[in-house]
C-alpha cells in the first residue's frame, strides 16, 4: 500500500487537475507529513512514476508570470481503478511495522544489564514527548479540520498511548524479567 500514490491520485480525483506545486501546497495545507508516512518532497518523483504507468496524464503546461512552466496533471481511467484499489487496501490492510526495539530487548548484552532500566526510562520519556507534541499539534490545527480529520489525526496519539502503557508495563516487570533471563542463560 502506497500512501503517497493514494494521496496524489485521490487529490486529483477529488480536487481536480493540478500541477505538482499545487499538490505540494495542498499537502502542506493538510499537514500530511505530520499524520501520514508521506514526505512532501517525494511528490514530484511519484508524479513522474504515476505518469509513466499511465495513471495520470499531462493535460497541459502552464506558466504564471515569472514562475517556471508547470505540467498540469489529470487522473486517467486506469488511475481511478488504481485509486479504488488503494482506497480498499488502505481501509482493509493492517500495517504494523516491526520495531527493532523488540529484537534489541530480546538480545540483551548480559554484561550491560544495569544500563537497561535507564535506556527504557529514556525511551519512555521520548514517547511521552512525542505524545505531547502530537497533542499540541492537533490542538493547534483542529480549528481547520473536520471532525473526521481530527479523529484520523488522533490515531497516532492513541498508538503512542498504547506504546507508553506497554513500556510502563515492561519497566515495572524489568527486574523479574532480567533475573529470569540471567537464570535462563546460566542454565543453557
Amino acid at each position: 500500500m502506497s500512501s503517497i500514490r493514494l494521496y496524489i491520485l485521490g487529490a486529483l480525483a477529488d480536487e481536480g487537475d493540478m500541477h505538482g506545486h499545487q499538490l505540494r501546497q495542498l499537502a502542506e495545507k493538510e499537514h500530511i507529513d505530520n499524520w501520514t508516512d508521506i514526505s512532501v518532497g517525494a511528490l514530484y518523483g511519484t508524479i513522474k512514476r504515476l505518469a509513466s504507468e499511465g495513471l495520470i496524464d499531462e493535460l497541459r503546461v502552464e506558466r504564471e508570470g515569472s514562475y517556471p512552466e508547470r505540467q498540469v496533471w489529470s487522473i486517467t481511467t486506469a488511475g481511478r481503478v488504481a485509486l479504488d484499489k488503494l482506497r480498499y487496501d488502505g481501509l482493509s490492510e493492517i500495517v504494523l511495522r516491526a520495531d527493532p526495539f523488540d529484537l534489541a530487548v530480546s538480545r540483551l548484552d548480559l554484561t550491560k544489564l544495569d544500563e537497561v532500566p535507564k535506556l527504557l526510562q529514556n525511551r519512555l520519556a521520548q514517547l511521552r514527548v512525542l505524545l505531547a507534541r502530537d497533542e499540541v499539534q492537533i490542538a493547534s490545527i483542529s480549528k481547520y479540520l473536520s471532525s473526521l480529520e481530527i479523529v484520523v489525526m488522533s490515531h497516532k496519539s492513541e498508538r503512542l498511548r498504547a506504546e507508553i502503557t506497554w513500556h510502563e508495563t515492561l519497566l515495572s516487570r524489568l527486574p523479574e524479567l532480567l533475573s529470569e533471563e540471567l537464570n535462563r542463560k546460566a542454565t543453557s
